[in-house]
Parts: structure tokens; sequence; C-alpha cells
């Protein structure tokens, strides 16, 4: 029997992290829930702990706070969009595997679980930097003593509505989901539907470290 699931979320303050956390909130496979911020999220119930943390890249002060967890839903990111390939490859490479080796280090049973995108390039060798670095990324994570990682891949993802973080352009471009998804289902996934993907494949697993917009689907079921 699949054990309950105490998960680490990172990146609420952004539109997928809040969603997912919503999810699990409301999840009857989640027991806890830590997030780790740097400022107050400011809202409280009775599976929710939050830490407040300033430096995402020296977790030592908090290392003894992250143990007892059997699952981390990552979600913290930026746009390569306006920003250095040196500030990029910080947050989105070096970032995420600090937390990566802090957690498989604290939690011997952990599944990571790492919000990349559609197109990420795991050959590490394709001219799209953003998608090399995030490739970099998900590879490494993956040679890390967790029980399982996977690199969910999202494409366009429709908000759930009622959250708040949601980026201003997609009150613009959300007439384009329903006739994306009829098209190009695997493009297309709600934020609930990435939620419960996240949620079911780290209680039950799933046959690849690699989920796609169709995985997504499938596992929200």
């Amino acid at each position: 029997m699949e054990e309950p699931l105490r998960v680490i979320i990172t990146g609420t303050t952004g539109m997928v992290g809040e969603g997912v956390l919503h999810e699990c909130l409301n999840s009857q496979l989640i027991e806890a829930v830590l997030i780790v911020n740097r400022k107050p999220l400011g809202i409280t119930h009775p599976k929710l702990k939050e830490i407040i943390h300033s430096d995402f890249f020296d977790l030592t002060a908090i290392e003894n706070q992250l143990t007892g967890y059997n699952a981390c839903f990552f979600c913290l990111g930026i746009s390569s969009v306006g920003v250095s390939a040196d500030e990029y490859y910080k947050i989105t490479y070096t970032l995420t595997l600090n937390w990566g080796q802090v957690l498989s280090k604290v939690n011997n049973n952990m599944t990571f679980s790492y919000i990349s995108g559609a197109n990420t390039d795991s050959t590490e060798k394709g001219r799209s930097r953003w998608a090399r670095v995030k490739g970099k990324t998900e590879n490494d994570l993956m040679k890390l003593p967790f029980k399982q990682v996977f690199g969910v891949r999202p494409g366009f993802i429709k908000p759930t509505q009622g959250l708040s973080n949601a980026h201003s352009f997609y009150k613009y471009v959300n007439w384009m989901y329903p006739i994306g998804r009829a098209l190009f289902q695997g493009g297309f996934c709600t934020l609930k539907e990435l939620g419960h993907a996240m949620i079911n494949s780290a209680y039950k697993g799933y046959s690849k470290n690699i989920i796609e917009g169709k995985d997504i689907i499938e596992l929200a079921k």
C-alpha cells in the first residue's frame, strides 16, 4: 500500500507553484505540505507549514526542518527572457541542484518532481540555451540518490480560476486553450491536471522519468 505523501513545494508565490499547492491541500493523498518562501504566502491550512528563508543557495540554517518528507514538487524557476546567460544558469541549474543535493541527503525515500518545460533538451547539445540548461538540470537531478526523479514538461498551462498568481498575459490568450487542446492535446493542460499528475506520479510511481504533456493528462485521471 502506498504511503501518504509529505510534500515540500517551492515556488508557491508563482502561478505553477500556487496551483500545485492548491491541489495538494485539497488532495486526500497528501498528509502534510511544507512550503519555503522568501516572503510569507499569507495562507493557512491544517496541513500547511511555511518556512521563511532568504538565501535559497544556502539551506544550512533550515536543513533540519526539511527532513521527514517523501516528495518535493520543485516549481521555482524563471524565464530566460531578459536575463543574462549566467543568471539563468544560476537560478535554473545551480539553485535547483543545490536543493536536490540537500533533500536527497536528508530524505532517503524522496521523489523529486521538477517543473521543466516542453521541448527541454535532454541531449544538452541543441541550439536553444534555455532548453540545454533545463535538460542538464533534469539529467543531473536524476543522478542524485532519490527514490525517483521526474522531469515534468508542460506546454501551455491554463490557470486555475480563483487563484491570484496567473501571469497577466493569460487573460489575453486563454481563448486559445480549447482550440489548442482539441488540435494538439499534448501541448495544452490545465494547472489542475498538472497538480494531480505530480501528486499521482509521486504517490504511485510512473514508468517514465520524463513526463510530457500527454503523460500529464493521463496521470491526472
